[in-house]
């Protein structure tokens, strides 16, 4: 009673009774894979991901964003290409500062360390909220704008003609990448991962063979900048250069928009987490860089300027490779790389995105189901939500990368600017290494600054071409979130109160009971946490059948869920915590005379595990009767169902199909 099961023996992942799998969840398993174990020896080694294939899952959403970014930011320029070299070094050098902050952040909070975690932890639940909202819109345009991205890459070695089919390609991407997802993420990148090594290399090539082609031209380059520069500040000023210069790199903040995926996405990664984590960092700031600048370099060297149909990455790589044999084979290769890899990146939005959802489950801000794990160790319904709204995005949107780009940045950089502010905050307050303070406060003072100043750029210069969008969005997000959490916490208190009235008139003391006897009439009460809806329900039983029941049976399953699934160890703590929730309540029905003891079981489902151990008890005491409880509402309304997982209704149909009893007492909390 209440020990682990045997890894060797255990079937956890089995169907309740021995039941035959029914149409539906054969046609799941063929499409999302079998499901996993929770006793499986060595489970978070298999599902984790080394730096390498961490830097594929969560690194290729930066290095993609070198297919965006660039191009926007040097579009801005306009005639003043010139600029483009201080273009390049301030879009490497704010790359490699806002990794280095965050892999500060890393430090600081090494079981994930996203914008919603540091600023509640840091700054407090309101702005923690602002910045879990607005992550979350943040990853759902992540998908959609990797996809517009891609398809764009994909349709420009295509007949122009055949443009009016992208949309449709993009919505089956995204459906394809959610079915991917919801089987696991390893398997997802491990998939993926001969397709980023593909655009590694065509991009060297394309980059490294773009400037060295132009290596001779150097000291003419340099003229013609110091010529241009010199004509620029004539016609609009020093201040009016500056000006520009600041605008296109505000412009070219799509580029940066991949950066805290590692951070947020740390449970993923295998230990030792901090240092596998930093060096995913390391490579994410090293190609995104070199990948970005040389990009924008390459514009310049080249003369490139946008030409309809086509993305500028194409247009450099034809004029490139103009005149070379096979160039045409190159460039569709650099190509397809191209719009793989942004394939790859919307996984950052299928990965972080349902783990910022889960997060806020935890913390009942958001609907407690998105908290809950598959039998794939999936966050599914985070998945679904995060492919549904970017297919609801893109729709609206249809495609146009451009507006995409303008609605992601901003979301971006209002993380960004949150997290820097809080880390800034929390060095000053708490940090007593005279040479870490030297450090830190300049490095997240300088991340702040930088990282507001675009944000507020971005939202003055692109309010009317999309940023709106993206604020009333964010902004109705918030007020929502702040509903379901007062409405959570009302519960709550209510609970509370119902427990502290209840136990007031307990008996103290435990009372000398027999042992407990299979043959007689036996209550099995299902429970959760040792509180208020559970005593009530134990009493309601004595009050409802006086005399009726020789034994009492407490049941609970102990679910893991993604606040939870953190590591190895986890599933070993909730044991425990069951277990001893378990124990409260057997002592409670010795004080009330009964013979008392509990059957637990720790899972991903609350209505299958419950199931099984069921089928148990009834094995063991034939004359069972099984309850459980229920809080309900003085006046039902739509929004409480989906904020209520109805888990007892769900239980008891069961039930009902195996010929069993199950009685749900309310408890009336308002």
């Amino acid at each position: 009673m209440g020990k682990m099961p045997d890894p060797a023996s255990s079937d956890n992942c089995s169907n309740p009774i021995g039941k035959k799998l029914s149409l539906n969840k054969r046609i799941s398993r063929l499409v999302f894979g079998a499901p996993r174990s929770l006793y499986e020896k060595g489970l978070f080694k298999s599902i984790s991901l080394l730096p390498f294939l961490a830097w594929v899952g969560l690194g290729a959403d930066g290095l993609s964003s070198s297919s965006y970014g660039p191009e926007e930011a040097f579009r801005t320029l306009g005639s003043h290409t010139y600029l483009a070299v201080g273009l390049a070094i301030l879009t490497a050098g704010t790359v490699f500062l806002i990794a280095l902050a965050y892999s500060r952040i890393i430090e600081a909070f090494p079981y994930g360390g996203g914008g919603y975690v540091v600023a509640t932890k840091l700054l407090g639940k309101k702005p923690g909220i602002i910045s879990g909202c607005a992550l979350l819109v943040d990853y759902v345009l992540t998908i959609a704008v990797s996809v517009a991205s891609a398809g764009d890459a994909l349709f420009s070695f295509l007949p122009l003609a055949w443009g009016q089919y992208k949309l449709i390609f993009d919505i089956f991407l995204i459906i394809g990448l959610t079915t991917l997802n919801i089987r696991g993420v390893k398997e997802s990148v491990l998939i993926l991962l001969p397709l980023f090594l593909l655009f590694l290399v065509t991009h060297i090539i394309a980059i490294g063979g773009g400037i060295f082609a132009h290596a001779n031209h150097f000291p003419q380059l340099a003229s013609d900048i110091n010529s241009g520069l010199s004509t620029g500040v004539q016609t609009i000023g020093i201040g009016g250069l500056l000006l520009l210069l600041v605008h296109a790199y505000s412009m070219g903040g799509g580029t940066y928009t991949g950066i805290e995926a590692v951070s947020n996405g740390l449970p993923i990664i295998r230990e030792p987490r901090v240092r596998n984590a930093k060096k995913t960092m390391l490579y994410m700031a090293l190609s995104l860089a070199i990948t970005a600048g040389g990009l924008i370099l390459c514009y310049l060297l080249w003369n490139i300027s946008s030409v309809p149909g086509k993305t500028m990455n194409a247009v450099l790589l034809e004029t490139m490779t103009s005149g070379f044999k096979g160039a045409a084979i190159f460039v569709i290769i650099t190509l397809i790389s191209e719009g793989v890899l942004l394939i790859v990146a919307a996984q950052a939005g299928f990965i972080d995105g349902p783990r910022v959802l889960a997060n806020m489950a935890v913390d009942s801000w958001v609907p407690r189901h998105f908290a809950a794990l598959s039998e794939r160790l999936t966050a599914r319904n985070g998945i679904f939500m995060m492919g549904i709204s970017a297919l609801a995005v893109l729709l609206y949107t249809k495609g146009d990368v451009r507006h995409l780009v303008v609605m992601y940045s901003i979301n971006v950089f209002l993380t960004f600017t949150l997290s820097m502010l809080g880390m800034l905050k929390h060095t000053y307050k708490t940090e007593t290494d005279r040479k870490h303070r030297r450090q830190r406060i300049p490095l997240f003072l300088a991340g702040f600054i930088l990282c507001s100043s675009i944000l507020l750029i971005t939202i003055t210069q692109k309010f009317t071409e999309g940023g709106w969008m993206t604020l009333c969005i964010t902004t109705c997000l918030i007020v929502l979130t702040f509903l379901i959490h007062n409405h959570y916490q009302s519960i709550a208190k209510k609970i509370t109160e119902l427990y502290a009235q209840i136990e007031s008139v307990l008996p103290k003391t435990k009372v000398t009971t027999g042992q407990l006897n299979p043959k007689l009439p036996t209550a099995a009460v299902l429970v959760s946490s040792y509180g208020g809806l559970g005593i009530h329900t134990v009493l309601n039983i004595l009050r409802s059948f006086p005399n009726q029941y020789a034994n009492f049976i407490f049941i609970s399953t102990g679910v893991i869920n993604s606040g939870l699934f953190k590591g190895e160890g986890s599933i070993e703590q909730l044991h425990e915590l069951t277990e001893s929730n378990l124990k409260k309540y057997v002592d409670l029905g010795q004080r009330l005379g009964i013979p008392s003891g509990y059957k637990m079981s720790v899972g991903l489902d609350v209505v299958e595990e419950t199931e099984k151990i069921c089928a148990q008890v009834v094995l063991e005491y034939p004359q069972t009767t099984f309850f459980a409880g229920k809080v309900i509402f003085e006046k039902e309304r739509w929004y409480q169902r989906l904020l209520h997982n109805e888990t007892a209704f769900a239980i008891q149909n069961r039930l009902f199909h195996e010929g069993q009893t199950l009685v749900i007492l309310p408890a009336k909390v308002y």
